[in-house]
């Protein structure tokens, strides 16, 4: 059996059966137990193709965590722009100077153009993609459309991923109710705005490269949090598959060997990336 992409697998039962609930003092004393440092170094399967054809030096440096889905948004616009740009693998989590210099919080993914300072945060990086790379363009060309998108791409940073991550961490049956309907509340008005077939119709526009790579893991909520696309809607569920099937998905995401790991920390409440630790004491997601 060939192997398949984050996207489209499910983790095996003796995964699952791994998976149990803790106490958040027992969360707090196993997380240094397991150093979030030792993520597998590099992509796979589709992505690890698509790292090897943008090695050569370009204008544009794309400083990069495969298994990360805020590098995925950026990973995904470059890829749909067609702008060529340097692949370079980053773990976030040791912080290296060399790489502070360029990201002073030291997450990913980072842009260095042309040599000038480095630029980074998901969302600016797509905007400036598009403002220095105008060809196949990602926004809407009429005024209003492009400030509506940057109302959906704000929506989707402050109303759905977080109670996202919520779900993921909760450890109470009681809290995993309350995160999960959230979760589907955001998705509901989300899909109310749906023109279809993507979210302004039919161009591909930023706002489903933002929410694309929570769709590619929502994988992770349906196997151990009990969620279900058709609870948001029908509608929602065509959107969502057709956005995770599309190439520059596809061709940005790694095979879930690897990133099985991660994902148990999350659902133990261990995960030590910055969005985890924010979810944990209650604070907005850097």
């Amino acid at each position: 059996m060939p192997r398949r992409h984050l996207s489209q697998h499910s983790v095996s039962k003796s995964s699952r059966n791994r998976i149990k609930p803790m106490s958040s003092t027992d969360a707090s004393a196993s997380t240094m137990a397991i150093p979030d440092q030792d993520i597998f170094p590099h992509a796979t399967g589709a992505a690890a193709k698509t790292v090897e054809a943008h090695q050569d030096p370009q204008d544009v440096v794309f400083y990069s965590g495969w298994f990360c889905p805020f590098v995925q948004r950026t990973w995904i616009a470059l890829e749909e722009k067609g702008i060529p740009y340097q692949y370079k693998e980053t773990n976030p989590y040791k912080k290296e100077p060399e790489y502070l210099a360029i990201n002073p919080k030291g997450l990913v993914p980072s842009i260095v153009y042309k040599g000038g300072p480095g630029l980074y945060e998901s969302n600016i990086l797509n905007e400036f993609l598009e403002e220095v790379y105008p060809d196949n363009p990602l926004l809407p060309s009429d005024p209003t459309k492009r400030a509506l998108a940057r109302i959906w791409i704000d929506f989707i940073g402050k109303s759905i991923v977080p109670p996202k991550f919520v779900l993921q961490q909760a450890q109470t049956k009681e809290g995993q109710d309350k995160a999960r309907q959230e979760f589907i509340d955001a998705l509901k008005r989300y899909e109310a705005q749906i023109k279809g077939p993507y979210f302004f119709g039919e161009q591909f526009t930023l706002v489903d490269v933002t929410l694309a790579p929570w769709l590619v893991r929502d994988w992770i909520v349906i196997e151990h949090r009990g969620f279900k696309r058709e609870d948001v809607g029908e509608k929602f569920a065509e959107y969502a598959k057709r956005v995770e099937s599309r190439d520059s998905v596809l061709k940005t995401s790694s095979e879930l060997e690897h990133y099985i790991p991660l994902v148990m920390r999350y659902l133990k409440d261990e995960a030590q990336s910055e969005a985890a630790k924010a979810i944990r004491a209650g604070r907005a997601i850097p």
